[in-house]
């Protein structure tokens, strides 16, 4: 895929990424992502709902891609989010193949990838990490018990010399990669296994009732 063009005078989008298999989308995925809104004065966030996540493979209970997505667009109604399928349009298997695309892919947009405290904590297991690190900006943030793992992290060594402050968090598209900001916001427990217990049928509804685009 070839890079396309900036447009000369094009007003650059602050985008926020944020992936994951949304299995099924919940609270805390809007929760997190309204306040990344606020804190790094992003225009909207992507939801990348992966097709398969590698780490994933052979969960028993992964709903199929189309119910994952259509769970994620119901949980972003009327919020300045956009549940998206495009990794499995891409055909990217690995974050650093799809976040290099789409950096090629828009050109007139500037992203920076968010991740939770506790995927910082295994970083260092996913494919090429410190090419994701030098394809844009990080933020992580801090999830209920995950915050001692993740300032723990072979990854976080690595990144220490790069880390900002949060009081230029606004500041981000600034930034030299790599870069990364740790973000407190206030606590949300809420996670796929819980949804997934307390709502045992969560994926049949979805199959039956999936919301419109």
């Amino acid at each position: 895929m070839g890079r396309a063009r900036h447009r000369p005078g094009a007003t650059l989008k602050r985008i926020g990424l944020l992936g994951g298999s949304f299995n099924p989308a919940h609270d805390g995925h809007r929760a997190i992502s309204l306040a990344a809104i606020r804190a790094l004065g992003l225009d909207e966030v992507w939801w990348l709902v992966s097709p398969g996540n590698p780490l994933k493979e052979g969960v028993a209970d992964m709903a199929p891609y189309a119910v994952r997505l259509s769970s994620a667009r119901a949980m972003s109604r009327r919020a300045p989010i956009r549940p998206t399928d495009i990794e499995a349009r891409l055909g990217t298997r690995y974050t650093v193949d799809t976040l290099r695309k789409l950096v090629r892919r828009y050109p007139d947009a500037r992203f920076i990838w968010l991740m939770g405290g506790d995927n910082l904590a295994q970083l260092h297991r996913w494919r090429d990490w410190r090419g994701i690190a030098r394809t844009m900006p990080i933020a992580v943030i801090a999830r209920p018990g995950y915050e001692h793992a993740a300032r723990a992290a072979p990854a976080m060594g690595w990144f220490r010399r790069w880390q900002r402050p949060p009081n230029q968090a606004k500041s981000w598209t600034m930034w030299r990669v790599p870069a990364l900001v740790l973000l407190r916001f206030r606590p949300d427990p809420t996670s796929a296994t819980a949804a997934r217990k307390a709502d045992p049928a969560w994926a049949k509804r979805f199959r039956l009732h999936p919301p419109r685009p």
